[in-house]
């Protein structure tokens, strides 16, 4: 059997879903494909193996609408040089769009100025102090985040306690303000 023949004889068997045919004909013809889109010299190594991929699966999709087994390879090599373009055309419209994009991109730009944003946050914490029921926790917070002039062991030596337990109030504090916050993000709310 001649190599034509072999070859359409492999087209015809591949038509009809025999899927070793589909390897020789892969086989066969691969280094054939290889070397037509490693011509577009501007495609990388991955691009070109993409490519050839994309070419054989709507070649083997479309090989029973294929009229003439002998055609098999011009045609084969028409969709790979069709796919090949298209990448190319691809990458460059996505390459125009970029550069059409303003920079920064908007979801970057935060929603409030930074300043703006610390304010509201020193706010919330503010708040958050006065709502503590008076006793040793809102005085220890108070002397700590509002006057803040005390370190932890100053505060410890005023109110007559352990450093410990200023640390430990303070933690405490420090939770309560993570599940506030956290509560106020997830509702979309800011009071």
């Amino acid at each position: 059997m001649g190599e034509t023949e072999g070859l359409t004889d492999q087209v015809r068997r591949a038509a009809q879903g025999e899927r070793s045919a589909f390897n020789a004909l892969y086989r066969r013809t691969r280094p054939l494909v290889a070397r037509l889109v490693a011509g577009f010299g501007t495609l990388d190594a991955d691009e070109v193996e993409d490519v050839i991929q994309e070419a054989y699966v709507r070649a083997f999709r479309g090989l029973p609408r294929l009229k003439e087994a002998t055609a098999f390879e011009p045609w084969l090599l028409a969709i790979a040089r069709n796919r090949a373009r298209t990448r190319l055309e691809r990458r460059s419209s996505l390459r125009r769009l970029a550069e059409e994009l303003p920079d920064p991109a908007p979801e970057a730009v935060p929603a409030f100025p930074e300043a703006l944003q610390v304010e509201r946050d020193i706010a919330v914490v503010r708040q958050l102090i006065a709502e503590l029921p008076e006793g040793e926790e809102k005085t220890t917070v108070h002397l700590f985040y509002i006057e803040g002039q005390l370190t932890a062991r100053e505060i410890a030596e005023q109110l007559g306690v352990g450093k410990s337990a200023v640390t430990m109030r303070l933690e405490r504090f420090r939770g309560r303000i993570k599940r506030e916050l956290l509560q106020r993000v997830l509702a979309g709310r800011w009071e």
